[in-house]
């Protein structure tokens, strides 16, 4: 036996967790995202507002159009981050690795722990059992020799689910005959391009395993092997340091032509990304910009930076990008950094010793922020940091220039 691997999805969690909440929400259409009325998309939803046809990243307008009696709520990232360290701690308890995927969702090696299909059959239950008591909440548990089947028993019988593939044969009994859509990583832009060439289902990637890999190249090699349940990749415990970027974007109500207040909302933006950066200990060696127009067209700007996690840095060096791009009204901006290091030890940039030494700078851009828009941060700067109060900020900042 080389590995048993558990994966854990919680069901539909933003908004199991606003029904636990609130019981009254129960039984009804329950959309977590944008409010019919604002730009955005669906987050999650329930599976009443499923039965709608409605799913995760679809405009909230089209959400709207196929079930305006549901409930539209704003998520809350806090409550729900606060709810995922409890299921994180749960299901540390038979890991000897765990790789959080999201909130809702990780894979846990439990071979050690399990000893057996027996054993590992008895992690499943309890962990079923102890997120239902302790946090009030259901999840589907899949219990698999591979990850890609893993996630694939997870999905098998939600919600509520169990479900287990002890073998690759078993993996290809299972889904040959299903859309080519089951495997994970193929969306429907890859679909789409697959099925325009008579690829439908698992089976024709199996027979056709020389046309996929010209058509897709490396992810074509890696769809003919799990096609055929080939999937040796190892639990990785995550770490900050292994993500690519940290960066922060909003989406305006309505397009925004005014490239000064622009400005102001990069500041905003940048302080974010200090904070998220400052929290995991990382520093960023670049600066990235991304904008989206009105018309949807977007596009990207980086420069390399001295290594830096502070909001002037990041905020200056966004300035510097967006005083160089077509004046265009906008809809969409934000700000990362990127080529994430760890080490303490570092040159420091000119900003840096600004910001470092006494914080000058930081400080007076804030005020100004403050005075031009008649904005009290005084205790209440951390609360910018979250989702949803920066939008509400930058809106209000909006209507008020």
């Amino acid at each position: 036996m080389d590995q048993i691997i558990i994966h854990v999805d919680m069901d539909a969690f933003y908004a199991s967790v606003e029904m636990r909440d609130n019981p009254a929400l129960r039984g009804k259409p329950l959309i977590i995202g944008s409010k019919p009325t604002e730009r955005g998309v669906v987050a999650t939803c329930n599976y009443e507002a499923r039965k709608y046809g409605i799913h995760s990243a679809m405009n909230i307008k089209e959400a709207y159009r196929l079930c305006p009696s549901g409930i539209y709520l704003h998520p809350n990232f806090e409550k729900y981050k606060a709810v995922s360290a409890q299921l994180n701690d749960i299901w540390n308890t038979y890991a000897s690795a765990s790789e959080r995927i999201s909130l809702d969702e990780a894979y846990l090696d439990v071979t050690d722990q399990a000893v057996n299909w027996e054993g590992a059959r008895r992690i499943g239950r309890l962990i079923k059992q102890r997120v239902l008591d302790e946090v009030g909440l259901t999840c589907s548990v899949g219990v698999a020799y591979s990850k890609t089947a893993a996630k694939m028993a997870s999905e098998e019988k939600k919600p509520d689910g169990y479900f287990e593939i002890r073998t690759p044969e078993d993996f290809v009994n299972l889904i040959i005959d299903r859309d080519v859509k089951v495997l994970y990583t193929v969306g429907e832009k890859t679909a789409e391009k697959l099925h325009y060439f008579g690829i439908n289902t698992v089976r024709d990637i199996q027979l056709r395993g020389d046309d996929i890999v010209k058509l897709l190249g490396k992810h074509g090699r890696w769809l003919s092997q799990i096609a055929y349940g080939i999937d040796k990749r190892k639990v990785e415990p995550y770490r900050p340091e292994d993500a690519k970027s940290i960066g922060r974007e909003l989406t305006f109500q309505a397009d925004v032509t005014d490239f000064e207040f622009l400005k102001d909302v990069l500041f905003l933006l940048s302080l974010s990304v200090e904070n998220r950066t400052r929290r995991v200990g990382l520093y960023g060696g670049g600066v990235s910009l991304k904008i989206t127009y009105a018309n949807m067209k977007g596009l990207t700007r980086s420069r390399l930076v001295p290594a830096c996690d502070s909001a002037v840095t990041i905020y200056k060096e966004s300035v510097r990008m967006l005083d160089r791009i077509e004046k265009r009204p906008v809809r969409l901006i934000g700000t990362s950094i990127y080529n994430l290091s760890g080490d303490s030890v570092r040159q420091l940039s000119f900003d840096d010793f600004l910001t470092e030494g006494n914080s000058g700078e930081r400080q007076k851009l804030l005020d100004e922020l403050q005075q031009k828009y008649h904005l009290d941060f005084a205790g209440n700067l951390e609360k910018i940091y979250h989702g949803e109060t920066l939008h509400r900020t930058v809106e209000y900042m909006r209507k008020h220039l």
